[in-house]
């Protein structure tokens, strides 16, 4: 009776799209930084070198020209031969460097200095190659960055899929535990100890203690029936041989319920134990509700659409009809109405009630639970012990067969019994 399944979520919400898109990002977010800063270094390296060579050979020039008394070729004296920034400093009587981006050949390192007679002598010295090596460079850090991410994604992505696998195992087993499977166990793996490792063994030892105190609650239920068993048929016995009278009456009533009462108890307990095993076979299944119907000696109606056959076992679908039946004039109000219809390629039995219908926080337990033994809800929807929707629920689980509770809109209780059609069945009903 566990609750509905989730939806497969969309592939942007996934484990492995979240690692991969997060290792995409830091790997691209190194590979932007590392590319930057290698290449401010080598810029840094290249203007450098270049100031180096621009004024090693300005001071070649003007030694060689002072020396031989005349300009060299390299050498430039005119301030209209510069660059306006290299004049500017030559002017202000200072020695300086200039990168002069401007040129279309190539970029120039231009190196200036004062000469005597308020003169200045200025040299350039090609940056072109410098510029292509570092060109060069920034597409080899480009390529070694997409290298990177090329290789870390997938490499996460496998990480984050063998992750996936793992939690999902973790969730399917966590599941099957919700659904009654107490032997269900996730399993730790041997080669890694990580945090769902430890997940894993948690949910394992809460399993294995969950299942040993519900089998601790199983025994004792079946002990305790079985213990009352005995000094209860002395009852009955000693019941039916007092004299008739009013007295006589309210005892033996009392008797019966009790000898229910141990009765439901017992086929609780094996129903809890898996002890039950259903002997499956086509059943006309409105004429075995009708009959079922006609046992428990109360009052409802029953409808059939058609003549829907179902592969099930006749006895158990008689105890879910008769334990429901019961239940609805126990906790509800006439008219109870019982329908055998067929929807789509199932079968359902509907029965219902018309009294004040199961409050909210029961209909919320039911449909996320399943029913449990002695709760009935609010006192003023009746007497009993809470066992009838409870046999009713453990019948239907050994036949395969599903029950669904709501609310009638005009009022009432309705407890929906659906299983298989058998291919032995009409196909002539009304779907429900």
């Amino acid at each position: 009776m566990g609750g509905e399944r989730r939806g497969r979520r969309p592939v942007f919400r996934s484990l492995p799209w979240k690692i991969g898109s997060l290792v995409a990002a830091a790997a691209l977010a190194v590979a932007v930084a590392d590319g930057l800063l290698v290449h401010r270094l080598s810029q840094d390296r290249m203007m450098t070198e270049g100031r180096s060579r621009a004024m090693t050979s300005l001071q070649q020039e003007v030694t060689t020209s002072e020396r031989t008394g005349g300009a060299l070729r390299d050498l430039i004296t005119d301030p209209a031969e510069m660059p306006p920034e290299v004049a500017a400093i030559g002017r202000a009587g200072k020695e300086g460097v200039w990168y002069d981006t401007r040129v279309r050949n190539g970029p120039r390192m231009w190196a200036v200095t004062p000469l005597g007679g308020g003169g200045m002598g200025a040299v350039w010295v090609d940056m072109s190659a410098n510029r292509r090596d570092l060109a060069a460079l920034d597409r080899n850090l480009a390529g070694a960055g997409a290298l990177t991410v090329a290789v870390a994604v997938p490499a996460g992505i496998l990480v984050a899929l063998r992750l996936r696998r793992r939690v999902r195992h973790a969730a399917a087993t966590a599941r099957r535990i919700a659904d009654g499977d107490l032997d269900a166990r996730i399993g730790a793996s041997g080669r890694v100890h990580d945090e769902v490792t430890e997940m894993a063994a948690a949910v394992d030892t809460m399993a294995a203690a969950l299942q040993e105190r519900l089998r601790a609650e199983q025994s004792f239920t079946a002990d305790v029936a079985h213990e009352l068993r005995t000094p209860l048929m002395g009852l009955v016995t000693s019941a039916e041989l007092l004299p008739e009278g009013e007295a006589t009456g309210f005892v033996r009533d009392r008797v019966g319920v009790l000898r229910a009462l141990v009765e439901n108890l017992l086929e609780i307990s094996r129903l809890d134990a898996g002890a039950e095993h259903a002997d499956l076979a086509p059943v006309p299944v409105g004429e075995v509700v009708a009959e079922s119907v006609r046992r428990t000696g109360l009052d409802a109606r029953v409808a059939v659409d058609g003549a829907p056959v179902a592969e099930t076992d006749p006895r158990r679908l008689d105890r879910i009809v008769a334990n429901l039946v019961i239940n609805a004039h126990r906790h509800g109000r006439p008219p109870v109405e019982v329908r055998v219809a067929r929807d789509g390629g199932d079968v359902v039995v509907t029965v219902r009630d018309h009294g004040p219908g199961l409050p909210d926080d029961l209909l919320a337990e039911l449909r996320a639970d399943g029913p449990r033994r002695f709760r009935t809800g609010t006192p003023e929807r009746g007497r009993g012990h809470g066992l009838g929707l409870t046999i009713a629920a453990g019948q239907a689980r050994v036949i395969g067969a599903r029950l669904r509770f709501a609310n009638a809109p005009d009022g009432g209780a309705a407890v929906t019994v659906r299983f298989a059609a058998s291919d032995e069945g009409t196909s002539d009903g009304v779907p429900g």
